[in-house]
């Protein structure tokens, strides 16, 4: 297979990732966080499971053991069901661009949570990509007033930032595993469809659900939660991981152009350059990574 089908899959990753926040947005005007996240949830774990079956990937989940699945059952916990209690609980409160652009310092937690967890060291570029991202958020918020008494959606924003930290963290930790991907995605979505159940049960109700709704949670349950995984896995199989990795940055402009022809939001000027500020920060510190790897692979061969 050649590289140029390597880019292929990893813009689709890209296209469908970036639907995430307009689709979810439109869903929540009838439905709360919890009732979106229990269909999505549901029918990631059967898309995933179906590509696990196609993969003839069925007897490695077999093979886990209790603590095996202990670990997927809270993982799946901190990084999927939290991850999305929090992240579509901010499009409830928030604008699409505002809800999505905050939760997407995600990135800036993992090198946070790596220096506390000491996986990785301080450096400059580091505290620098971390300065940087908290800057273009205060930006976004504020919408380039620089006032924090000017943010108008607090809550959405707390709710952004949790979402951001539960996923930089599951970041954190699943790195440091060596899992089957694809096995190891099913059953993180396979114990948060059970929370999702237990959560409605208590927290709410079951909805009914119209055909433009169920045809908006199957496209998020499908393709950016399922199928974009699969892309992503063989993008980066077949292509340059460093090229590949930094073509996902354009998953939040994407998202932008998704926001503005599928909600109409004005999509804000500051909305722009505080993600630009965040993605800058991000790429500094992705670049000093693998330069750093790079050199210690230098040093292992020599």
């Amino acid at each position: 297979m050649v590289k140029k089908e390597a880019y292929l899959y990893v813009i689709l990753s890209v296209v469908l990732w970036g639907s995430s926040a307009s689709v979810g947005k439109l869903l929540l005007k009838n439905l709360n966080n919890i009732q979106v996240s229990l269909f999505i949830s549901i029918i990631a774990f059967l898309t995933l499971l179906i590509i696990t079956i196609f993969q003839k990937k069925l007897n490695l989940i077999k093979k886990y053991k209790t603590k095996d699945y202990a670990y997927f059952a809270l993982m799946g916990f901190i990084g999927i069901f939290l991850y999305y209690v929090f992240f579509y609980g901010a499009l409830m409160f928030s604008s699409a661009q505002e809800a999505f652009i905050v939760n997407y310092t995600w990135p800036v937690f993992i090198v946070i949570f790596s220096i506390l967890f000491k996986y990785e060291t301080f450096s400059f570029k580091k505290i620098l990509a971390i300065t940087l991202g908290f800057i273009g958020v205060f930006i976004v918020i504020t919408q380039g007033s620089l006032n924090i008494n000017l943010i108008n959606n607090t809550m959405g924003v707390i709710l952004a930032f949790a979402g951001a930290i539960c996923y930089g963290l599951f970041s954190v930790i699943t790195k440091k595993k060596d899992y089957e991907r694809t096995t190891s995605m099913t059953l993180f979505y396979l114990f948060t469809s059970v929370y999702f159940i237990i959560a409605v049960i208590f927290f709410s109700t079951l909805p009914k659900i119209n055909i433009s709704e169920t045809l908006g949670l199957l496209w998020l349950g499908i393709f950016p939660s399922g199928l974009a995984f699969l892309f992503w896995q063989l993008a980066l199989k077949y292509g340059d991981t460093a090229k590949i990795s930094n073509i996902i940055f354009l998953t939040p402009f994407v998202s932008l152009v998704y926001i503005y022809f599928l909600i109409g939001e004005k999509i804000m000027i500051s909305s722009v350059i505080g993600l630009v500020i965040i993605i800058f920060g991000i790429i500094l510190q992705s670049y000093n990574s693998k330069k750093q790897k790079n050199s210690s692979r230098r040093q292992i061969i020599a």
